[in-house]
């Protein structure tokens, strides 16, 4: 048998719909655990004003992302509401080495590609309480117009949907504290 695995060097998906707090529950999770690698995704969708390149996601050319995705540059990619994401592979690589537990925030298709290739990653979905409170969490995100808001709130029922087929974990965000002690214990568990 090779190396016996640390406790860490893992490999967490995050996921959820839009709104539903996934952001803010992995940077609550990365403060509370140690060694922990919050991976940044690389987006062609338009920053918003509240968002910073690079801590929230790359913000990159739909040309730029088409030749990181011809180079083998990213784990997982997909097209979300007319916008390309995709997962930088060497810096998830280098923290998986050093390690870490990578925390990868990404939707449900990048989450089914990355599950093929590292089999034991764990995932969790993230339900809101309601779907009028999702509703009313991505108003006040303000981040895309009424009819991308609307796209992204239609999307959440396939979405969810997706999530009782491929995720093993489930947690709804009613009380932000409670879904963050949460996700901590399944990776800690697992």
């Amino acid at each position: 048998m090779n190396e016996t695995k640390s406790r860490y060097d893992k490999i967490v998906i995050v996921s959820g719909p839009s709104g539903v707090g996934k952001s803010t529950i992995c940077k609550e999770v990365a403060k509370r655990l140690n060694n922990v690698y919050l991976s940044v995704s690389v987006t062609t969708r338009p920053r918003s004003k509240a968002e910073v390149d690079g801590q929230d996601y790359w913000f990159i050319s739909e040309n730029e992302f088409q030749k990181r995705l011809d180079k083998g540059l990213l784990l997982e990619h997909a097209e979300v509401f007319g916008h390309w994401y995709g997962t930088p592979k060497e810096q998830v690589d280098e923290a998986l080495q050093q390690g870490s537990i990578v925390i990868l925030e990404i939707d449900v298709q990048g989450a089914i590609q990355v599950k093929r290739i590292h089999k034991d990653a764990v995932m969790i979905f993230v339900f809101p309480p309601t779907q009028k409170e999702l509703a009313e969490r991505m108003k006040l995100r303000g981040r895309e117009d009424l009819e991308t808001a609307e796209d992204r709130l239609n999307g959440a029922s396939g979405e969810i949907a997706a999530a009782w087929q491929y995720y093993k974990h489930m947690v709804i965000n009613d009380n932000l504290q409670q879904a963050v002690n949460e996700v901590v214990e399944i990776i800690q568990q697992n």
